[in-house]
């Protein structure tokens, strides 16, 4: 086994996994962390990396560089996605980052992190003797992927530029969102999601990334956050529509106040659960199991497996 690290440097979250992985697909994981540094603010608008976001991803990732030794990880895979797809200074942000902790990011296409996050999405539920259709859904701060496969063979992927980071910088400026406000913000989800088709019967919904993993917490009433409980937990989108309807008419403060709720996460989950339940409805699906797993899961089995995804 080689233990390496993947960064997952996404528009709201930056996530970090250490682990020793070979090249059937076996993962002992050693660090599993992530930090909310909000690399995409304003990126939307203004399609540049801000200034002062340099400084703040910069020490998010020192402190990931610094687990990396301590734990004496072999290599580093640092990958970015859409708002470093969409950042006009990328190349300045990435040389900037090179400069001060020695590894290089690598930006991954939209289809590149699709089939990533599909594979690490479904790692958990594979049964080796079984058959298994899935769709695989991350809602992310920048984008949205949609992946279908069957096992770990992808059949079909969407990478959307709907994202929760995104459509709350763009449509729900206030705390609670106007009514005009969340009406324009469903119209421009819905607008994204025409012609996604229904998956075939027996497919199994995954949902990955902070969205998915913040209302199984919710659903399940936790004080703290406890991945093995989160992970696999099913959603019914009844219970995502009535706790979207709780959220929707408090104040941020109110929001930050729910122990379940990150307070960095406070002001997109409410773009991230519309994005969600348009989806399921898109979709006509009713039930979907939320998995802690995601890009970085899928970075790491792909290494594992001599696909080339980023720097050393």
């Amino acid at each position: 086994m080689k233990r390496m690290t993947a960064i997952d440097i996404g528009t709201n979250t930056i996530l970090m996994l250490i682990a020793d992985v070979d090249s059937t697909g076996k993962i002992r994981v050693i660090r599993d962390e992530h930090i909310i540094a909000r690399l995409g603010k304003g990126v939307d608008d203004k399609r540049k990396i801000l200034p002062e976001t340099f400084e703040r991803v910069l020490n998010s990732l020192s402190e990931y560089a610094r687990i990396h030794k301590t734990e004496q990880s072999e290599q580093i895979i640092a990958c970015g996605t859409s708002a470093l797809r969409d950042a006009t200074n990328r190349q300045e942000f990435i040389a900037f980052i090179k400069s001060r902790l020695g590894f290089e990011i690598s930006i991954l296409s939209g289809d590149e992190e699709a089939e990533m996050t599909y594979v690490g999405g479904v790692s958990e539920f594979i049964v080796s003797s079984q058959t298994q259709p899935f769709v695989v859904l991350d809602i992310g701060g920048g984008s949205t992927e949609i992946v279908t496969g069957t096992n770990e063979t992808v059949s079909s992927k969407n990478s959307l530029d709907i994202g929760s980071v995104r459509l709350t910088e763009r449509f729900l400026k206030t705390s609670p969102p106007l009514p005009s406000s969340l009406e324009d913000a469903l119209h421009f989800v819905r607008d994204h999601l025409r012609g996604l088709a229904r998956p075939p019967e027996g497919t199994r919904c995954i949902g990955v990334a902070g969205t998915l993993t913040t209302l199984a917490a919710i659903d399940l009433q936790l004080r703290t956050y406890d991945r093995e409980r989160v992970s696999g937990h099913v959603l019914v989108i009844d219970v995502i529509e009535e706790i979207c309807a709780r959220l929707k008419g408090r104040r941020l403060e109110e929001l930050r106040a729910i122990p379940q709720i990150l307070p960095q996460r406070a002001d997109i989950i409410l773009a991230g659960i519309f994005i969600l339940t348009e989806v399921m409805k898109q979709m006509e699906v009713v039930r979907i199991t939320a998995s802690d797993r995601g890009l970085r899961y899928g970075i790491l089995l792909s290494a594992a497996r001599g696909k080339h995804v980023g720097g050393g």
